[in-house]
């Protein structure tokens, strides 16, 4: 059974006769303790505050028997590791078609999103999990930040661990009365340009030991294993 907040994934995913719902991952609609499984790769890393992330961990634990697993993935700050390039960056060369680089400077987004419902205890348990990531020797910014996030350059190691990633809108034609955020993207010659939506999305890149500091947060799940994968960072939790 697969989840996801976009609609439009999960009619795709009923028209290839998947079974799919939509919900928020911070809120899974399915009884505590029923799942053998658990897997969310690419989730994590879009929620915007420390608490918001432990609260997905969280919640993954919650819908798992004991002794099931959770499977967890997320963009890895560490784009080279070991003195070896990740597929995200290799695929800038790779690449048949020239990359477009577009320096778009910075947009301004807020950063201090309070998760619904916190209370003292989710403060409690923010502070062992900032104290986890200081003795992990990660500089991950927690609680307020900078009210104005970088733009990614695409295929380009990182630069901050929070920021916005730029999404080219591919074989749209834009009308007139559409409002889209818009850049215009050189196609070649001076002359000759083409305007390409593009939308900014939030991610939050890891760094080495993040995930697993705030996974071992955690006292109703065990760390499997922990490691490194083509730019992302991956745990195995098992429950308690």
């Amino acid at each position: 059974v697969g989840c996801d907040r976009s609609k439009n994934l999960v009619d795709i995913c009923g028209e290839k006769h998947f079974q799919a719902f939509v919900c928020d991952a911070l809120s899974v609609p399915i009884r505590s303790g029923s799942c053998d499984a658990c897997i969310s790769v690419a989730v994590i890393h879009h929620f915007s505050t420390a608490e918001r992330r432990l609260a997905t961990i969280r919640e993954l634990a919650r819908l798992l028997r004991p002794g099931g697993r959770a499977l967890i993935y997320v963009w890895a700050m560490e784009q080279e590791y070991k003195n070896q390039k990740s597929k995200y960056l290799k695929e800038k060369n790779g690449s048949k078609a020239k990359e477009k680089k577009i320096n778009i400077g910075t947009v301004q987004a807020p950063l201090t999103v309070q998760a619904p419902g916190s209370s003292s205890q989710d403060s409690s348990c923010s502070d062992q999990l900032i104290n986890g990531l200081k003795d992990a020797g990660c500089d991950a910014r927690l609680g307020a930040a900078e009210s104005k996030l970088p733009v990614h350059t695409n295929r380009t190691s990182f630069d901050s661990q929070d920021l916005l990633v730029p999404w080219h809108l591919k074989g749209c034609t834009k009308k007139k009365e559409e409002s889209v955020d818009t850049v215009l993207v050189p196609a070649g010659s001076r002359e000759s340009q083409e305007l390409s939506p593009v939308f900014h999305r939030y991610y939050h890149v890891f760094c080495e030991g993040e995930l697993e500091a705030a996974c071992r947060s955690l006292d109703c799940v065990r760390v499997q294993k922990s490691y490194y994968d083509q730019g992302n960072w991956c745990v195995v939790l098992e429950k308690l």
